[in-house]
């Protein structure tokens, strides 16, 4: 039987300096390394010191990770739900990369474009680099379909994989706050579907480029690369 008030505190490793999450095992017995004779509140008083530090280490660990990530700039401070399962998806998650923002449509004549996205989304992506899709159907009715029923489509047709938020306005007073600030910004509101807007890697808006110049238009893709050859922020 343990006699009371018993116990040893093996820490075969602990925190480094640099604030390293390692594994802390505290046990009790009667054979060890170390067995202290105490009392029954300074048992406690010393489980309570390891399970704290288990607790915060990680939590320590994983500030220092976010302390590398860029700053979310004001501009893509914002929320959406997700266009395949509606789920949130921050707009933050894209900071510090270069973002063509694009509407789009199902049954527009530039529908087409979405295979071109597609195509310049991989092509730059390694480089932190992404198309980002808004459907509407604020322009022609050309997008009548629900989120899932778009997703379906933009998958299947085009094989699209970039990300996409749902359905939502993008003109006018009953624009979603995110277009309302890029509409503010440059002074140019969508036109009509798949008008584009560059985001440069410190969340500034850098260029516009109407429904008519393709993805594979130089004078697109030369600004994208002018944009992910700048320094990160």
């Amino acid at each position: 039987m343990e006699p009371q008030g018993s116990m040893t505190v093996k820490l075969t490793q602990v925190l480094d300096l640099n604030h390293t999450y390692r594994d802390i095992h505290v046990q009790k017995t009667l054979k060890g390394s170390l067995t202290l004779s105490t009392p029954h509140w300074l048992n406690c008083v010393f489980m309570l010191i390891a399970m704290a530090l288990l607790a915060v280490s990680p939590i320590t660990t994983q500030a220092a990770a976010q302390g590398n990530t860029p700053a979310c700039p004001s501009l893509l401070n914002h929320t959406f739900a997700r266009l395949q399962d509606e789920k949130p998806m921050p707009l933050c998650q894209f900071s510090g990369q270069v973002i063509l923002v694009v509407n789009t449509a199902s049954y527009c004549g530039y529908t087409s474009q979405y295979d071109g996205l597609e195509k310049l989304n991989q092509r730059f992506k390694a480089q932190g680099f992404t198309v980002l899709g808004f459907p509407s159907n604020d322009f022609g009715k050309q997008e009548p379909k629900s989120n899932s029923e778009i997703a379906d489509f933009c998958s299947n047709t085009f094989g699209v994989k970039f990300p996409m938020v749902a359905k939502s306005v993008v003109k006018g007073s009953n624009a979603n706050p995110f277009y309302r600030e890029l509409i503010q910004a440059t002074g140019q509101e969508p036109g009509w579907n798949f008008h584009k807007y560059l985001i440069d890697r410190n969340g500034k808006v850098i260029g516009t480029y109407r429904s008519g110049v393709t993805p594979e238009s130089p004078e697109l893709t030369q600004a994208i690369t002018r944009a992910l050859a700048a320094p990160r922020p």
